[in-house]
């Protein structure tokens, strides 16, 4: 009863979730991470799979929940999966102002490249694979040379 007094549903109860969580673990985690680990783009980029292979090492790692909460609801219309929806897009957004940075043109199509990267990983290190950030940060490597071998010519 305590959680209903703070929280009208179980809806309102997730979607707190999910807006504390992308504070603290996309802006508060991620992204300082990130930024204070290299300090060009491209390295920034790589960097995020240094940051993960770190979290998958972490005792009870769950995986991402924004993630999670997308799979478990099905309904393309549903409050929670719009929000979740909403807040990898942040996370996306973060990764173009990255790809732009680097100086790639289509850095949104860059984005959603390599957040499939991210999510990859992700469930892979969910699976056990505790060496997923180091391989995705090889695929990575490859990726993102390429992408800026192609702007430059």
């Amino acid at each position: 009863m305590t959680l209903y007094r703070h929280f009208v549903s179980k809806e309102r109860l997730v979607l707190a979730f999910l807006q504390q969580r992308e504070m603290l673990w996309t802006s508060d985690w991620l992204q300082t991470q990130v930024m204070g680990r290299a300090s060009t783009a491209r390295d920034r980029l790589l960097a995020i799979f240094d940051v993960f292979g770190e979290w998958f090492r972490v005792d009870g790692f769950e995986g991402c929940a924004f993630i999670n909460v997308m799979l478990e609801t099905t309904q393309p219309e549903d409050t929670v999966r719009c929000a979740t929806i909403e807040y990898l897009a942040h996370i996306r957004k973060f990764l173009a102002e990255l790809a732009s940075d680097a100086g790639i043109r289509d850095a949104e199509a860059f984005a959603r490249k390599w957040h499939i990267m991210m999510k990859g990983a992700i469930v892979s290190a969910a699976e056990g694979d505790c060496e997923a950030g180091a391989r995705a940060k090889e695929i990575a490597t490859l990726v993102i040379d390429d992408a800026l071998a192609r702007e430059a010519h």
